[in-house]
């Protein structure tokens, strides 16, 4: 087994998940279609965990399929903010407590308003990173939305 605050966070709560590891290339062009190949898994199933900053000033989670992007104008809508953008890497990285390509939308340093992807409630379970690089964790994703307090929204292109 392998530790990381999003496993804690699964364990603490008493939530059922797996672990699935892969090796990681560090030249991979995209985390997330690395993960799905190297897991064998259907690239709709397995969501990457992307930090975008509010008009506010503010940062959010959004968490979407890998084989999609994410829809900056339904996120903010969501959000129900006038305008969101890609938040700056290094400070999705101090806000999470994670590196990039390694950002799990579990277990972050501190809870940040979350929108999971309407697609994700037509799977069983999803993937989602586990909190590091080469670590996928899978889970239903009604506990996704329950761990994070996420809500629901068309927010993939």
């Amino acid at each position: 087994m392998t530790g990381t605050p999003a496993t804690t966070t699964l364990r603490r709560a008493k939530v059922a998940f797996t672990e699935h590891t892969y090796a990681h290339e560090p030249g991979a062009s995209s985390y997330g279609l690395e993960a799905a190949e190297a897991l064998g898994v259907d690239p709709a199933r397995v969501f990457k965990t992307l930090l975008v900053s509010l008009d506010t000033g503010a940062l959010a989670v959004a968490v979407v399929p890998v084989a999609g992007s994410l829809d900056l104008k339904a996120v903010a809508a969501a959000l129900r903010v006038k305008r969101t953008q890609m938040a700056d890497p290094a400070a999705a990285e101090r806000a999470t407590g994670y590196v990039r390509g390694g950002i799990s939308p579990l277990g972050q340093r501190r809870r940040l308003p979350t929108v999971i992807d309407a697609s994700a409630f037509t799977h069983r379970t999803v993937l989602v990173s586990g909190g590091r690089r080469g670590f996928d964790i899978e889970l239903a994703p009604a506990d996704l939305e329950q761990l994070t307090g996420g809500l629901r929204g068309a927010i993939a292109r």
